[in-house]
């Protein structure tokens, strides 16, 4: 097996399926690999090349320190191998992805890896290695060799050259740092599985289509992501830390915004004075940046961000902060533009806030996850028959053959939030969706009411107004624990905190 030079796992053919196992395979669709070499570049002729090699200082035998945390990481290793005893478990993190031509999106390694290693490097692969003569498994890490700059390696290949992309920390100095049993070469990868050939093998499929190929598709993959979302249903102590470290950047990024209000030309540049905030204090923002003005704050996943911001319309700002540590904060906040809501826009905020409200009191350990947004649902409902906008009663609406109230509230109040903004997707439904709240789980509650401006059904003074509250909340032993408590909410407190930064 070779090592290539694109960024990519090379393994060995793959293995032979029957009929039954190609229809059931599934694999990602393979993305473009970053190229070892772009077509404008020069070639290099072979005196540059032996001059690269001579004169660089020896690397430092000096140890790499280990990662903050190791302990956690080695825990949740542990964990994960009771739950599958004498399989092996392969776990890879991705690779970057070509944004246009020969250029790549900043690359984020994918969320499980990253919760059982710390490692935040493209390509690596963890695997987890049943032992032969005792109970569990040894952690194996494979990842990038670093041949350092005497290597020609680091002048000529775009997507793994030290020159070009930085270097890599290297096989030892990954055992040491990341605290796993064994670090190896990613050129060892396909040797080393093929050893293992016969023993019942799960992969985290989608990251690594070599992987994917080579390894036929099977039920038993899916419960290892079913597994690892159900590990990271309930935070620990450092992830707990983790997310309020990523709110209190998020705070500080409303802020900005909040001070730009009356200066900002367009939802373009708002969005550019949170995202500033995301990358000076953290990784980056933990997902597209929803900055909807006027009637745009009625479509949920509005993030093209290219309208204008007028005196007199709502800013809808729904943005977080990812930490360094990859955890997201998720909040949304309403802001009037000029400093004061008028009454149509005051009536569906103070709606939407006494729904968030009632969501709240229903978030404690022993309550099934829909509860919040039950409660949260039948306030909206009894409000949008109040203001005459349903025209059935709000029991009727509230029926499950009916949910009338979804025309102007689409989707659901709450999800989990941690290393994924949408935490924990894979987990069985009756764990999550349909199942017990418990103290560790943090949640979203985000009511919301969106009236499109063409709506015939909703008077004309609340068409195009869209409102959204949102914060994040902490399951404790004895209720809940609201995360983001200190960014205005209250529709007092918001006007003002529009009013004070205009001064």
């Amino acid at each position: 097996m070779e090592s290539t030079h694109t960024g990519r796992i090379s393994l060995a053919p793959p293995l032979p399926q029957t009929k039954e196992e190609h229809a059931a395979s599934e694999p990602a669709a393979p993305q473009e690999a970053v190229p070892a070499q772009a077509s404008h570049d020069t070639a290099n002729p072979e005196k540059l090349l032996a001059f690269l090699k001579e004169g660089w200082r020896p690397p430092s035998a000096k140890a790499p320190r280990k990662i903050a945390g190791a302990a956690r990481f080695a825990a949740r290793r542990r964990a994960l191998s009771k739950l599958f005893p004498g399989e092996v478990l392969v776990v890879p993190t991705g690779h970057e992805k070509i944004r246009a031509n020969d250029t790549a999106y900043r690359f984020r390694p994918g969320s499980d890896f990253y919760y059982l290693t710390g490692n935040l490097e493209p390509d690596c692969v963890l695997v987890l290695a049943p032992r032969e003569a005792s109970e569990g498994h040894d952690a194996w890490l494979f990842v990038e060799p670093n041949p350092g700059k005497g290597s020609p390696i680091a002048f000529t290949d775009r997507a793994k050259g030290e020159f070009w992309v930085g270097p890599r920390l290297g096989v030892e100095q990954s055992k040491v740092r990341y605290g796993v049993d064994q670090a190896l070469g990613l050129p060892e990868l396909g040797e080393r599985l093929e050893a293992f050939k016969g023993k019942p093998t799960r992969l985290l499929r989608g990251f690594a289509h070599e992987l994917d190929q080579r390894t036929p598709a099977q039920e038993a993959d899916a419960g290892l992501a079913t597994a690892l979302s159900e590990m990271r249903l309930i935070k620990d102590a450092l992830e707990i830390q983790a997310l309020e470290v990523a709110i209190e950047s998020t705070r500080r990024g409303f802020e900005d915004v909040v001070r730009r209000l009356r200066k900002a030309r367009g939802e373009r540049e708002v969005e550019g004075i949170f995202n500033l905030r995301a990358r000076v204090e953290g990784n980056d923002v933990g997902y597209g940046t929803i900055a909807a003005a006027g009637a745009h704050a009625t479509i949920l996943h509005w993030t093209r961000n290219d309208g204008p911001i007028e005196a007199g319309s709502l800013l809808l700002l729904d943005a977080g902060v990812e930490g360094n540590e990859l955890y997201t904060a998720d909040v949304t906040r309403t802001l009037p533009i000029s400093g004061k809501f008028t009454p149509a826009q005051r009536a569906i905020y103070e709606l939407v806030f006494a729904a968030q409200a009632a969501g709240f009191r229903e978030v404690k350990p022993g309550k099934d996850f829909m509860a919040p947004h039950r409660a949260a649902m039948k306030v909206l409902a009894h409000g949008l028959h109040d203001l005459g906008i349903l025209k059935v009663s709000a029991r009727e609406a509230l029926k499950d053959e009916s949910q009338l109230y979804r025309r102007y509230s689409l989707h659901n109040t709450s999800h989990m939030l941690g290393i994924d903004v949408h935490d924990c997707a894979k987990a069985r439904a009756e764990n999550y969706k349909y199942g017990a709240l418990q103290a560790g789980m943090v949640l979203t509650v985000e009511p919301g009411l969106y009236f499109q401006p063409d709506d015939l059904t909703v008077p004309a003074r609340y068409r195009g107004i869209g409102v959204r509250i949102e914060d994040d909340v902490l399951v404790t032993k004895d209720g809940c624990r609201i995360l983001t408590d200190d960014f205005p909410r209250t529709r007092k407190d918001v006007e003002k905190w529009v009013q004070k930064a205009k001064k």
